[in-house]
């Protein structure tokens, strides 16, 4: 029986890694309880198991007196010097029992214990296998689907894919073979909990790595990636090799490399956009795939930027329901307000004529004066007032009487 318990214990400890001196320390903790159950709580027991041999022992704990008041817990002298010559009064003796009378209740407690033991550490051994892999992507299958959730087989586990990480415009039924990736892994008692994504962008990310060599070697980098999932995903790469296109790389010869990845995402639209550290250029390429005619820097400590492009293009530039732009946005990090021809040529028309509408005040000057002014940039009339006659006698068909009456009009005006 002994043997028998050691080879138990090894086997054990060898397929569910659980030490044997763990499993050892709850026998004897099983011994102890079973003996307190046959004979009383109050009982001072201790149990002890061989790890060579698997031999069980027991012996009450007591404390030697001259009258005993309480027989669990005290025996006289003259009962001590039976087990040990050397007893003394006020000294504890370990007196040896019989492990037969209660060995069986002990297995069975231990057997029990020793299951919830493995359980656990079953659930611990997969809880962290499953933390270690949160951002990798998995491959499953569609156990059932509760309340639009998706429960995925894992083999030996489960995971929900839940509707606040589906794709809206996907769709999949029982049995049907998901791929999906791993974004939090939290303790149960069941087991691990597991939670799935198929809208996070890092899903894209694994799916390059998984396609192009370029990237799995960081031959090509991913800069940044953003993604509206199931409308569009825009994805800024480097290269660290010159003689390596960052785009064709990842594009591969005919799309070969880029077309598994969208269909795996079901025909989600991926725009491949060469990184760079100027904005006009990055902002131009984010835009993709509208073509931009000029990108105009208008704040560089707010980062914002003012994109035009043809009348054709604007929603194109836009996109459905503001999406490419705001993609475009988000993935180089700049404010950008789109416009087309027209509108800049209407906008910069009605500034034009609001500083010439302001400067119709001037009692006395003509239009093409007001005109000549508002094209030299002078359109404040407090400004002109502060004005002297050489500042506007620089000006093309305006001479020193012309500029005295210009000032004295916005001196007037003023008042």
């Amino acid at each position: 029986m002994s043997s028998e318990l050691i080879n138990a214990l090894e086997t054990i400890q060898k397929e569910k890694k659980i030490s044997k001196e763990e499993i050892l320390h709850v026998i004897e903790n099983a011994l102890v309880s079973a003996y307190k159950k046959h004979v009383g709580k109050a009982v001072n027991v201790e149990a002890k198991v061989d790890p060579e041999t698997g031999a069980m022992s027991a012996c009450v704990i007591k404390k030697v007196v001259e009258e005993v008041s309480n027989p669990l817990l005290e025996v006289t002298l003259q009962d001590a010097k039976k087990v040990s010559k050397s007893a003394k009064i006020d000294e504890e003796i370990k007196i040896p029992l019989d492990t037969d009378d209660f060995s069986r209740i002990a297995a069975q407690t231990a057997k029990q214990v020793i299951v919830q033991k493995i359980r656990e550490s079953e659930r611990d051994s997969l809880y962290e296998e499953m933390k270690a892999k949160i951002g990798e992507m998995i491959n499953g299958s569609i156990y059932k689907i509760s309340n639009r959730n998706i429960i995925v087989d894992l083999g030996r586990t489960e995971a929900i894919l839940p509707v606040s990480e589906q794709v809206p415009k996907e769709s999949f039924s029982v049995g049907q073979h998901i791929r999906a990736l791993i974004i939090k892994a939290e303790k149960n008692a069941k087991g691990p909990n597991i939670v799935l994504s198929r809208t996070h962008p890092d899903l894209v990310k694994v799916l390059f790595e998984l396609e192009v060599p370029e990237i799995y070697e960081k031959v090509v980098d991913i800069v940044n990636i953003v993604r509206e999932p199931g409308l569009r995903t825009k994805i800024s790469v480097i290269s660290h090799n010159s003689k390596v296109d960052p785009v064709g790389a990842c594009v591969g010869v005919k799309g070969a490399r880029i077309k598994p990845i969208i269909d795996e995402l079901r025909g989600e639209r991926i725009d491949l956009i060469p990184f760079s550290n100027d904005p006009v250029k990055y902002i131009t390429a984010a835009l993709s795939p509208a073509k931009v005619l000029t990108v105009a820097i208008i704040s560089e400590e707010e980062k914002k930027a003012e994109v035009i492009v043809a009348n054709d293009m604007l929603s194109l530039a836009i996109g459905k329901s503001g999406h490419n732009v705001r993609l475009a946005a988000r993935l180089t990090g700049w404010h950008i307000d789109v416009k087309s021809e027209e509108q800049k040529k209407q906008e910069t028309e009605q500034k034009i004529a609001n500083k010439t509408s302001a400067l119709e005040q001037l009692k006395g000057i003509n239009d093409k004066t007001i005109d000549l002014l508002v094209q030299a940039g002078f359109t404040n009339i407090n400004k002109i007032a502060e004005l002297k006659i050489e500042d506007l006698t620089t000006l093309p068909g305006i001479g020193e009487k012309t500029a005295e009456k210009i000032i004295e009009a916005a001196k007037e005006a003023i008042k």
